[in-house]
């Protein structure tokens, strides 16, 4: 009986990292998805009005699945012709997400990620 607790406690101490490295990851791709949506919504906000200056896009994404607990989301409008849109990481996912940190789409494309893995390993 003793041995099979032994083989169980060892396999879960093995799974659950791997486990919660999985959740992370998701959480990330979400948050990356919404990024995505977001910078699409201003580049159909700049198609119509020619300057970024006024855009707001409020997301679903933002609020759905809490994604709210997870990531916080903001919109910097530099000038009429440049924005920046961030996922700054909350609560565990900050604590869990090292590698990445906060991700960033800019008006030109541009792709960062504030942690030690950059932008090549999280996007």
């Amino acid at each position: 009986m003793m041995i099979v607790v032994a083989i169980i406690g060892i396999l879960a101490a093995i799974a659950y990292p791997s486990y919660t490295q999985y959740v992370v990851r998701s959480h990330r791709a979400a948050a990356k998805a919404c990024l995505s949506e977001q910078a699409q919504l201003m580049e159909r906000y700049y198609t119509t009005h020619m300057n970024y200056t006024g855009a707001s896009p409020t997301l679903a994404c933002q609020t759905e699945s809490g994604m709210a607990t997870r990531y916080q989301f903001t919109t910097d409008i530099a000038s009429a012709r440049s924005y920046t849109v961030t996922a700054t990481p909350l609560g565990t996912q900050l604590s869990q997400d090292r590698q990445c940190g906060a991700l960033s789409i800019d008006s030109q494309g541009g792709k960062t990620a504030s942690g030690s893995g950059g932008a090549a390993a999280c996007w």
